[in-house]
């Protein structure tokens, strides 16, 4: 069975990362979300939240793809996070040449650390290429529509979150 790894913090999930999903999906059986608790970024979610957002939206990917989709929270380093799941390979999404230059930087590290777990990337679709959760999150909190870059489920949380700040 090839299993793949997307990790990310998914702060809130966009329809950028679901189209990477998707992609994903074709390359591997079992495609784990590995969801950062990375708590340099401050994230707007919870971690619970954030698992929970993940996986409503696997009922639609799962029956587009035929591939199991799970989530595992993690806190360590991706290349162990890689090996506790089984992944043989990371996937990653590319926006831009910026996104480009820190994942080679990360892929460099990633092989030194453990040669058997490679990379892919993902081009991210035209239409998704500028989406980005910080900027989803800054639009949401002044009050902008976020519509066109989550699903209704997201665009919801969003709007509760920030109805309280």
């Amino acid at each position: 069975m090839r299993i793949g790894l997307y990790p990310g913090t998914f702060d809130p999930i966009t329809l950028g990362h679901l189209d990477i999903i998707r992609r994903a999906c074709r390359l591997v059986d079992r495609l784990v979300i590995g969801v950062a608790v990375n708590r340099d970024k401050g994230p707007l979610f919870s971690l619970e939240q954030r698992v929970e957002m993940v996986e409503a939206e696997f009922a639609r990917v799962t029956e587009l793809t035929g591939c199991e989709l799970v989530v595992h929270p993690f806190e360590n380093l991706l290349i162990d996070c890689a090996r506790d799941v089984g992944a043989g390979v990371i996937v990653r999404g590319l926006r831009a040449v910026a996104d480009f230059e820190y994942e080679y930087q990360m892929v460099g590290m990633n092989r030194m650390l453990d040669d058997s777990v490679e990379t892919v990337f993902l081009m991210a679709e035209g239409r998704h290429q500028p989406i980005a959760s910080k900027l989803v999150k800054e639009i949401a909190r002044l009050g902008g529509d976020v519509s066109k870059f989550v699903t209704p489920p997201v665009n919801d949380a969003l709007k509760a979150k920030f109805s309280h700040s």
